[in-house]
């Protein structure tokens, strides 16, 4: 895997706009095989589940919420600065 170009996103909270459960995104993951983009984020509420992976096409999607065209997540100040 050369010419690797990693997508960004800015590291903090998301939150996720159907839900309302929050997230904090960690990086971006890169698969080992297809070289696809992975969000990495870990919940912010009980669960479970230590860590999430999304695809980063799904992650960025604009979703129909009510009606309109949303971001499926959407950033949220940090509480910590």
């Amino acid at each position: 895997m050369t010419n690797l170009s990693v997508t960004s996103l800015e590291k903090g909270t998301y939150c996720h706009l159907k839900t309302g459960h929050l997230y904090e995104v960690i990086g971006i993951a890169v698969h080992s095989e297809d070289g696809s983009k992975l969000v990495v984020y870990r919940p912010l509420y009980k669960t479970e589940i230590e860590l999430f992976v999304r695809p980063y096409e799904m992650f960025a999607e604009l979703v129909s919420i009510n009606g309109s065209r949303q971001p499926r997540f959407k950033r949220v100040q940090d509480s910590h600065g």
